[in-house]
């Protein structure tokens, strides 16, 4: 790795600048690098991500309760964007899209997008972002065609935005406190990382906070649904956030009804509320506005308003199943 290159005033024009895998292709990472896993990650046009953590020699993440990891200057954040062929064979011819790197220097974070060509030999930076054609067979063994949007510098700010500052959004304590298939074997990444000396402060496992699995029927309907509510929407809903004007706000730590949207009005959503009156309306996932802009896939209506093109059909599904159940008030 080359930490100069990272904290370099000038990004470097290619991803191989920076030494981050020992492959032109970018499948083997250099030894420095560790590979993790949200417990629930943001929804990305069904596109698989291998995220990895690199962090400078002898400097450590230090633990927090709540919100994103405190890492130090010099730490980096690679996240490459996929697609199988096939979804039903997520190993087998695999076309690499983009890999990001959030890196942290001195002024703060920095977000860059680096694209990969058609013969995946060489991936270059693209401040101005992309538009790639992707085309792919789902779960169901449907053909799927995604009309991919690599997001310039000016939207990576919008969804990373807290407090008026860029900041990551999945390394959370209790977005990672869970278990990683590492290649000696599974181990909680909290331990792990505590283990290797990546993170400081860090409690048992079983005493931090933890976020449910999104698609895990086993776990509680509600954990399941708020976390998927809190990874895909509050990034940007939430009291510190750009759309903290709404007064929704959907992150885990929101416990009131109405900023919840339950009987709550739009503020603003113009055509976006599908002509109908309250953001969430318990035992109606018809009659709920989250529900509608979920599901739609049309620019000004549909939330999240970037990242995606398709409807996420398993996390809509799961939305109105949570709403559904609520008692009606």
């Amino acid at each position: 790795m080359s930490l100069e290159t990272l904290l370099a005033e000038t990004p470097a024009p290619k991803l191989a600048d920076y030494r981050l895998f020992t492959d032109a292709a970018g499948r083997r990472p250099n030894a420095g690098l560790t590979p993790y896993a949200l417990n629930t990650p943001l929804f990305s046009d069904y596109a698989e991500k291998f995220r990895m953590l690199y962090l400078p020699p002898g400097k450590a993440a230090a633990y927090r309760p709540d919100g994103v990891l405190d890492f130090p200057v010099g730490a980096t954040l690679v996240k490459t964007f996929a697609y199988p062929a096939d979804l039903r064979r997520p190993d087998a011819q695999v076309r690499y899209l983009e890999t990001r790197l959030l890196i942290r220097k001195a002024e703060g974070w920095v977000a860059l997008a680096y694209v990969w060509n058609a013969e995946q030999t060489e991936a270059v930076l693209k401040r101005a972002g992309t538009r790639l054609d992707v085309g792919f067979t789902d779960a169901a063994g449907q053909a799927r065609h995604v009309d991919y949007a690599v997001p310039n510098q000016n939207q990576c700010k919008e969804c990373h935005q807290l407090d008026k500052a860029l900041l990551p959004i999945g390394p959370k304590a209790r977005n990672l406190n869970g278990a990683f298939a590492y290649a000696e074997g599974p181990e909680n990444q909290l331990a792990h990382w505590s283990r290797l000396g990546l993170l400081t402060g860090a409690p048992n496992p079983a005493q931090a906070p933890r976020t449910a699995r999104w698609d895990d029927p086993a776990e509680p309907l509600e954990a399941r649904a708020r976390a998927y509510l809190d990874t895909n929407c509050a990034h940007c809903h939430n009291p510190r956030a750009v759309a903290s004007n709404s007064g929704l706000f959907l992150d885990l730590e929101e416990t009131r009804p109405a900023q919840l949207g339950v009987g709550k009005g739009p503020v603003a959503a113009g055509r976006g509320a599908g002509n109908l009156k309250v953001g969430l309306s318990p035992g109606h996932p018809d009659e709920s506005i989250l529900v509608y802009r979920m599901a739609s896939t049309e620019p000004g209506v549909m939330m999240p308003e970037l990242g995606r093109s398709l409807t996420h059909d398993e996390g809509l599904a799961l939305i109105r199943e949570w709403i559904a159940r609520m008692p009606p008030r």
